[in-house]
């Protein structure tokens, strides 16, 4: 699928969107002089503290109005069923409509449905089936939001400073997270409407912040005469590219094993907590300490990648990781809890910045977006196995020996980098030299003008697949 591409032009206008030019040392001025950035960095954190004060009044409004665990854990559900069922779709269309477009439309569909959940809420007893509907149509609308993030990241960041990007994002999401459930708790003693009126505002901002960015954000325009293929068989062009990529397929099918792991963790840990004696105060305590590693984690991505490689990074932040798992389970303290899950995601969060800046600098704007959002697709989709598997080990051979069971997991994955060094030979080149997969072959019965390319060696190891 050829496209007209302007992208030439547009990487030698980054120097105006960051700062002008380089400077007289070569380096790029910091990300918070790109205008562009700064723009799109605060109106999906401001939208991002809107979510996690929503999350937790979510389920408090149910609890409150019907009693029913399995009713508040229901609403849950079908938001994040409604994200899994677009996030594909979602990905696609970054590809072939406007990315701005979607970007200012969407997120005023999330501010209309928690909007109404404010004003039946504000009305008094809303209708519990009423919320569902509202929770799954703000979930279907996130989907098709999450596959416009990347490529636009890609768009207004300079290549070079993609992992930073990538960090900053992360750590800007952690924080969030440290106040996020802390302010959903006061608004919603002040009034049990308010923390849905503020996420419904907190939404107009990514609308507004889209708005204001001037670098164009794609996708390119089809060139004059050319066929445009259907929704369908884009999202299949972006699964064939990622089988051409090595790196690609083991970092999808590894990077989805390491999240239900994690989120094995995240379960086990607050029955840890409790375990050795701690109440809801300490499990607070933890997780802020947990939250904080990963603002650290996050900063320190960067610097650690630009001194010791990012393969070095990755083996390095695994075996961390791995160790974290095995001490958790033999501290005594939920303090000491807290603290060794500290030193875990300071190592978890590089192996994430790692993960996902080489694999926007690999794919081609063209299928950034579906390619993005199928990894996320099966992130998700497997991570509920996590803590049903970590619930079910912990009943049958009890919590440390749960814990130390899913440090064996994380060792075998640990172990699975050491074994493979031609799906991850990219790693061994600077983020800013690594070059982009070509497009993928026509499918059978689709015209093609020319032969498709062979896949460069720095292209993420990859052997041409048909």
């Amino acid at each position: 699928m050829a496209r007209s591409r302007p992208e030439e032009s547009e990487e030698s206008e980054e120097s105006e969107e960051s700062g002008e030019a380089q400077g007289a040392q070569g380096k790029r001025p910091s990300l918070w002089r790109n205008r562009d950035y700064l723009y799109w960095w605060s109106g999906n954190g401001l939208s991002t503290l809107g979510t996690s004060v929503s999350t937790l009044a979510f389920p408090l409004l149910i609890l409150y109005a019907t009693g029913s665990a399995t009713q508040a854990g229901t609403i849950t559900v079908l938001h994040m069923l409604g994200k899994l069922g677009t996030l594909a779709v979602g990905g696609a269309l970054a590809d072939r409509v406007s990315r701005r477009a979607i970007l200012c439309l969407v997120p005023l569909v999330e501010a209309v449905s928690m909007a109404a959940v404010a004003l039946l809420v504000y009305r008094g007893d809303p209708p519990v089936l009423g919320l569902d509907a509202l929770a799954l149509v703000s979930g279907l609308a996130a989907g098709l939001k999450v596959g416009v993030s990347t490529p636009v990241l890609r768009r207004i960041v300079p290549k070079e400073q993609i992992a930073t990007a990538t960090a900053q994002g992360m750590g800007r999401d952690m924080v969030v997270q440290l106040v996020g459930a802390p302010l959903g708790g006061l608004l919603y003693s002040m009034a049990r409407w308010i923390p849905f009126l503020f996420d419904a505002v907190s939404f107009v901002f990514i609308t507004l912040s889209s708005l204001f960015i001037r670098r164009p954000l794609g996708p390119d325009r089809y060139a004059d005469g050319e066929r445009r293929t259907g929704l369908a068989e884009d999202m299949r062009d972006g699964l064939r590219l990622i089988r051409r990529s090595d790196y690609l397929v083991f970092t999808l099918a590894w990077g989805a094993l390491l999240n239900t792991v994690a989120q094995g963790l995240t379960l086990l840990f607050v029955v840890l907590v409790r375990h050795r004696g701690g109440g809801p105060t300490a499990v607070g305590v933890a997780t802020s300490l947990a939250v904080v590693g990963g603002v650290i984690g996050a900063v320190a991505g960067p610097w650690l990648m630009r001194r010791l490689g990012a393969r070095r990074v990755l083996l390095l932040s695994s075996w961390v990781f791995v160790a974290s798992f095995a001490v958790v389970a033999l501290v005594p303290e939920p303090w000491q809890i807290g603290l060794v899950l500290m030193a875990g995601m300071i190592s978890m969060v590089p192996m994430n910045v790692v993960i996902e800046s080489y694999e926007v600098r690999l794919v081609p704007d063209a299928y950034l977006g579906r390619v993005a959002a199928t990894s996320q697709f099966f992130f998700q989709a497997l991570q509920w196995i996590g803590p049903l598997a970590a619930g079910v080990l912990a009943d049958t051979l009890g919590v440390e020996a749960a814990v130390l069971t899913l440090a064996v997991a994380m060792a075998l994955l640990a172990l699975a980098l050491h074994t493979a060094r031609r799906q991850l030979s990219v790693l061994d080149v600077p983020l800013a030299e690594v070059v982009e997969l070509p497009a993928p072959p026509p499918a059978a019965g689709r015209p093609s003008e020319t032969e498709p390319e062979p896949v460069p060696p720095h292209a993420g190891g990859s052997t041409l697949k048909r």
